[in-house]
């Protein structure tokens, strides 16, 4: 509303500024998304040459402390990097994780592998309930051969999968997670994606190079003989996934089984009102029994 001066109806009139609309509240990001982008952050900024050798050295002791005394533990590990996932993509995750050992020159993003996979229609969210699937995702990101190994983990696998590691290898393994991000048996419920760099063999007798820190820790010569499932008293996988930036040692016949009990999708998610891309014959046929071994290309 104007206001008429004292100077009579010619006078200039003034209208008074309407204030300023307040500012609008910011709501905070959940707090899921707040730690996520933290522990990005720290994975990103990493050194690896720093911490992560110490780490895995510090969980190896721990278990060696609760272990056979009379054993010799040989290290079979490559270092990869760590990464958080945002969303369903531990599939993703875990792929780009490999990427680190097949001698690729320049990075590949995550972002560009998660909108390869939508634009393959191999996934809505960044979820991965194929295997066969992951594996022509794989062999087109980083140009790599991808053998999808079937039938478990057991028998002629087992021999194929511990030779691939033991070459500096990545395999691809998916799981039941439980609480702790160990494998356990849901049926599928919990079906999780990592990563396997390297292993841990427990044997009785070798000729073997002593870790200087750890004893009972072994590293192999170059001229080792190769080692035969005779030779083996305990194994143990040496596992990153996208919930934790840590290694995380697992005996090599808990995750056989939770890889091979992988029937079926949680049925919490067949109703929380988004849409999956689940391959024909479910999660059963997409997952169980199946692991990948990533090998660089011979080109």
């Amino acid at each position: 509303m104007a206001l008429m001066p004292e100077g009579g109806s010619n006078a200039a009139t003034h209208a008074i500024p309407a204030p300023p609309p307040p500012l609008p509240t910011l709501c905070p990001p959940p707090p899921s998304l707040v730690k996520s982008k933290f522990f990005k952050k720290v994975a990103d900024s990493s050194d690896p040459s720093v911490g992560e050798c110490e780490e895995l050295k510090k969980l190896i002791k721990k278990l060696l402390d609760r272990c056979c005394e009379t054993l010799k533990w040989i290290l079979y590990n490559q270092h990869i990097p760590s990464l958080i996932q945002e969303g369903p993509q531990c599939g993703l995750v875990a792929l780009w994780m490999a990427g680190g050992l097949l001698g690729i020159k320049h990075e590949v993003p995550l972002d560009t592998i998660v909108q390869m996979a939508v634009s393959r229609g191999y996934t809505a969210l960044g979820e991965m309930f194929s295997a066969a699937n992951m594996a022509c995702l794989a062999e087109e990101v980083y140009g790599c051969h991808c053998e999808l190994l079937t039938g478990g983990m057991e028998g002629e696998n087992r021999e194929r999968i511990l030779r691939h590691l033991t070459e500096g290898l990545p395999v691809l393994i998916p799981y039941d997670e439980d609480f702790n991000h160990e494998p356990c048996k849901r049926n599928g419920h919990r079906a999780h994606w990592a990563v396997i760099s390297g292993v841990l063999f427990g044997i009785w007798n070798g000729s073997l190079h002593p870790d200087p820190e750890i004893p009972g820790l072994y590293y192999p010569p170059a001229n080792l003989p190769a080692l035969h499932s005779d030779d083996l008293e305990q194994i143990y996988l040496i596992a990153k996934q996208g919930k934790s930036l840590r290694y995380q040692l697992w005996e090599y016949g808990c995750v056989s089984l939770s890889n091979s009990q992988l029937l079926q999708l949680d049925p919490k998610r067949s109703c929380d009102g988004n849409t999956y891309v689940i391959p024909e014959g479910g999660v059963r046929d997409g997952l169980s029994g199946k692991t990948l071994l990533l090998k660089r290309s011979e080109n």
